[in-house]
């Protein structure tokens, strides 16, 4: 063979990208507090992040104003007497009840996206004093791939003027 004439080199390849087996699924969280910015990270998500095969699930932290811990309950601080706490269970129950009613409701509002694009979610409501101490550990305790999060209208403007978060 004369070595002034040699074949040419082959083209370098790319690597086949491997296809992800059905049962490798995402877990993505989308967290909601129920306000329009909430409903469009949703539409957000729905439009530039989920795919086909992916675990969603709306994660909403009610604030309370009552201690949760996660093995004792929820603690009242100042509980006086047993008549007292009672009817102020009783009251209390009869809110969170209300309140759980409004809560699935908006956020099954707020899903519609998700609905529309036939991609299954679950809703994952918990309450907790220290909101953002809660989602941190939602998301750990569930195991998540990504989180979604709106600015609760914190944008780049009001970042600018000072006027972000603890002004």
């Amino acid at each position: 063979m004369n070595p002034s004439v040699l074949p040419p080199p082959p083209l370098p390849s790319l690597p086949i990208q491997p296809t992800f087996p059905a049962a490798a699924h995402r877990r993505i969280a989308i967290a909601i507090d129920l306000s329009d910015e909430s409903a469009y990270a949703i539409r957000w998500a729905v439009q530039n992040y989920l795919r086909a095969g992916d675990a969603v699930v709306l994660l909403h932290v009610r604030p309370t104003s009552v201690l949760y811990g996660a093995d004792w309950g929820s603690i009242t601080p100042n509980s006086k007497n047993k008549c007292e706490n009672d009817s102020n269970n009783e009251s209390q129950q009869e809110i969170d009840k209300e309140l759980n009613i409004l809560t699935t409701r908006k956020a099954n509002t707020l899903a519609q996206p998700l609905v529309d694009a036939k991609i299954p979610f679950k809703i994952h409501v918990v309450k907790d004093r220290d909101m953002k101490e809660r989602l941190c550990l939602e998301v750990e305790r569930l195991g998540l791939s990504a989180v979604i999060m709106g600015s609760r209208g914190f944008g780049g403007t009001r970042g600018r003027l000072g006027l972000g978060l603890g002004s």
